[in-house]
């Protein structure tokens, strides 16, 4: 069965102390978010997650952004201030996601290999 087909959106901030990532639904809910702040943020970010990648750009391996890089570049620990910081300065990036194939679950059938005795 083919799965995980489909656009991923980013945004993705340059910091001077770090890259940062965010991930949101869809470019036009983050554009009418920025028309109009009443629209929630939770219609707009798909995870309240702040990504870093250690100054590999857009491209780099995703960690998860401590309270202190934050704090270093957003002047703030929380993370809701510095999503919105994100969200407004950072760059909208579109990609695809490669098709993964493969079974569901490996404990059925045969599938499963045997203990010898």
């Amino acid at each position: 069965m083919t799965r995980g087909n489909g656009v991923v959106t980013k945004v993705f901030y340059k910091g001077s102390t770090d890259d940062f990532v965010v991930f949101v639904e869809s470019p036009q809910d983050l554009e009418e978010w920025k028309k109009d702040k009443s629209k929630p943020l939770s219609e707009v970010v798909n995870s309240f997650k702040i990504l870093v990648t250690h100054k590999h750009g857009a491209q780099g391996q995703l960690d998860t952004a401590s309270k202190a890089s934050l704090e270093n570049e957003f002047g703030t620990k929380n993370e809701d201030e510095a999503i919105i910081k994100i969200l407004e300065g950072g760059q909208v990036q579109n990609s695809q996601t490669g098709e993964r194939q493969g079974d569901r679950n490996e404990t059925m059938g045969s599938r499963q290999g045997h203990p010898s005795a």
